[in-house]
C-alpha cells in the first residue's frame, strides 16, 4: 500500500495532509444522510424524556435545547465549510486537529473519537437488551450472563456484515434508518395529541431542588451532546463520498432531522408528565410516557422501535469506529497495520480491533454490572476534544485566510458569516468542556494517555522522532491528570 508523506516531527504546523485514498465504495448524497442521522439516532432519543427531565425544569430543558441547537449547527456549518475549503483533509476528525496543531493531536483526536465510538457501541448493546429483557426477564437491564452472551453474538454477526463491504453496511444502514425514524414520528403524532399546556407550564423553571437554572442547563449538556454525537459522520467518511461537496450538505440535513425528532420527543413528553414524575421514569422513558398516552401497546411500540435503532446504530458506529483509526494509520501515526484494507475496501484491520474491544468491554460490564447511563457518559466525555478541535481549526483557516490563499473562498456557503459561525462553534465547545465537569475531563485524561504508547511505537515504526518539545509538555500533562484519576479512582474519590 501507498505510504503517506508527513510532516517533520520538528515542524509546528503540518502540511495539507495527502491521502490514500479507499480502493472501493463511493457514497452518495442520500447514504451520506443516512449515515449522519443513523449515527445520531440511536438509543439516546429513547431515554430522553427522563434524561433531561432528571435534572432540570421544562424553562431550563428549552434553554438547553437553544443552546445545543444552536451550538450543534454551528458546528455542523464547520464542517460543512472545511468539506469545502479543505478537500485534500480526509476524516476530518483526525485531519483538523493535525493541521491545527501537529501530529500528536490529531492522533490524540482519533484516539478520543475511536475510544468514544466503540464505548457507545457497548452502551447501544446494553440498551437493546435491556429493552428486550422488557419481554424476556433473562436480560435484565442488558448486562446479564444472557444478555451479554447474546450480544456477543450480535457484535460478530454486524462485523461480518461489514466486511462484505462498506456499501453493503451503508445501504444497510439506510433501510435501518428509514425503519427506526418511523417509530418516533408515531411517538411525536401520539405524544402532540395527549399534550396538555397546564401539566407543561407546571413549575415550569423547575423545583428547588433543582438549582439555578444555570446549573439545571448545564445537567443537560451531556445529555444533548450524547445524542448529537454523530453530527461528524459524513466528515469521518469524507474520503468514500462520491461528491466532496455532499458531505457539508449530508451534515446539515442530518442534523436539521434529526434536531426536530430530539427536541419534539423531549417537549411533548413535558405536557404528559411533570418534571419530577418524568424523571423517576424507567429508561427507555418514552415507552413509560407512550403507555400513560395511548396504553401498553405504546410502551410496545417503543421497545421495538428501540431494539431496531440500536441496530442501526451499532451499525454505523461500527463503520465510524473502524474507519477512524484507518486514515490516521495510513499518515503514520497509529501501526501500520492498522491502515490496511480487504479486497472489498474494508479497513479490515481496524475494524477486528474495535470489535475486540467492544467484546472485551461487553464482559467489564458482566463483571461491574455498568450501566447503561456511565457508558454514554463516558462516551460523550471522550468526544468533547476532537469537537473542540474540529472548530478551533475552522476559526484558524478563516483568520490566516488560508482558504483564500487556496482560491477556495468562494466556495464556502456562508460566505462572510463563517468566521462568526467558527467563532460561536469554538465557545460552544469550551462551554461543553466547562459543562461536563471536572470529573469527566479526569475520566477522560484516563483512556486518552494510553495512546501516547500506541503513537510512539507507531513512529518509530515509521523511523521519526516521537515527540517533539511541545508534545512532550503535553504528554506530561496528560500523564499527570491520568494519574490524579487513577488515584481519585482508588480512593473511591472518583466514579461513574
Amino acid at each position: 500500500m501507498n505510504t503517506l508523506s508527513t510532516t517533520p516531527a520538528s515542524s509546528p504546523v503540518p502540511r495539507a495532509i495527502p491521502t490514500t485514498r479507499p480502493s472501493q465504495g463511493t457514497l452518495g448524497l442520500g447514504l451520506l444522510v443516512a449515515l449522519v442521522t443513523g449515527s445520531i439516532i440511536g438509543s439516546g432519543i429513547f431515554g430522553l424524556p427522563q434524561n433531561m427531565a432528571a435534572g432540570a425544569g421544562a424553562g431550563a430543558i428549552l434553554i438547553g435545547w437553544l443552546v445545543t441547537g444552536v451550538g450543534m449547527l454551528v458546528l455542523a456549518r464547520v464542517y460543512q465549510m472545511l468539506a469545502l475549503r479543505k478537500p485534500e483533509l480526509d476524516n476530518g476528525v483526525y485531519a483538523y486537529a493535525r493541521a491545527l496543531s501537529g501530529e500528536y493531536v490529531g492522533f490524540n483526536s482519533a484516539w478520543g473519537y475511536w475510544i468514544s465510538a466503540w464505548i457507545g457501541n457497548v452502551g447501544y448493546l446494553v440498551a437493546a437488551f435491556g429493552a428486550l429483557g422488557y419481554f424476556f426477564p433473562a436480560f435484565g437491564e442488558g448486562n446479564t450472563p444472557t444478555a451479554v452472551a447474546c450480544a456477543s453474538v450480535v457484535l460478530w454477526v454486524v462485523h461480518a456484515l461489514v466486511l462484505r463491504g462498506i456499501n453493503t453496511a451503508a445501504w444497510v444502514n439506510a433501510v435501518v434508518t428509514v425503519a427506526k425514524v418511523i417509530p418516533l414520528l408515531l411517538f411525536i403524532v401520539l405524544a402532540a395529541a395527549a399534550f396538555q399546556a397546564p401539566t407543561f407550564n407546571l413549575d415550569f423553571w423547575g423545583g428547588a431542588k433543582l438549582g439555578s437554572v444555570l446549573d439545571q442547563v448545564k445537567s443537560t449538556m451531556l445529555v444533548t451532546v450524547w445524542v448529537f454525537i454523530g453530527i461528524e459522520g459524513a466528515s469521518v467518511y469524507s474520503a468514500r463520498a462520491r461528491q466532496r461537496k455532499d458531505v457539508g450538505k449530508a451534515t446539515v440535513i442530518g442534523f436539521l432531522i434529526c434536531l426536530a425528532l430530539l427536541m419534539a420527543v423531549s417537549l411533548l413528553s413535558l405536557g404528559i408528565f411533570t418534571q419530577p414524575e418524568l424523571a423517576g421514569l424507567k429508561n427507555p422513558s418514552m415507552a413509560g410516557v407512550l403507555e400513560k398516552a395511548v396504553g401498553t401497546w405504546g410502551a410496545v411500540l417503543i421497545y421495538v422501535g428501540l431494539i431496531v435503532s440500536v441496530g442501526g446504530g451499532f451499525l454505523a458506529w461500527t463503520l465510524l469506529a473502524a474507519e477512524s483509526l484507518f486514515t490516521p494509520a495510513n499518515s503514520g501515526v497509529m501501526p501500520e497495520w492498522l491502515g490496511r484494507q480487504s479486497g472489498k475496501g474494508v479497513p479490515a484491520n481496524a475494524l477486528w480491533l474495535s470489535s475486540a474491544m467492544v467484546q472485551l468491554f461487553l464482559i467489564v460490564t458482566l463483571v461491574s454490572k455498568a450501566s447503561y447511563l456511565a457508558l454514554i457518559s463516558l462516551s460523550t466525555a471522550m468526544i468533547l476534544l476532537p469537537y473542540l478541535f474540529s472548530a478551533l481549526y475552522g476559526l484558524k483557516v478563516l483568520l490566516r485566510g488560508e482558504d483564500k490563499a487556496a482560491g477556495r473562498a468562494s466556495e464556502g456557503a456562508g460566505g462572510s458569516l463563517d468566521l462568526p459561525v467558527a467563532a460561536l462553534a469554538t465557545v460552544y465547545c469550551l462551554w461543553l468542556l466547562y459543562a461536563a465537569g471536572a470529573k469527566y475531563l479526569l475520566l477522560s485524561a484516563l483512556l486518552y494517555a494510553p495512546g501516547a504508547a500506541l503513537y510512539y511505537f507507531a513512529k518509530k515504526q515509521a523511523g521519526k522522532q516521537a515527540f517533539t518539545a511541545g508534545e512532550k509538555a503535553m504528554l506530561a500533562a496528560l500523564l499527570v491528570l491520568a494519574a490524579v484519576a487513577g488515584w481519585m479512582l482508588a480512593t473511591g474519590k472518583l466514579g461513574l
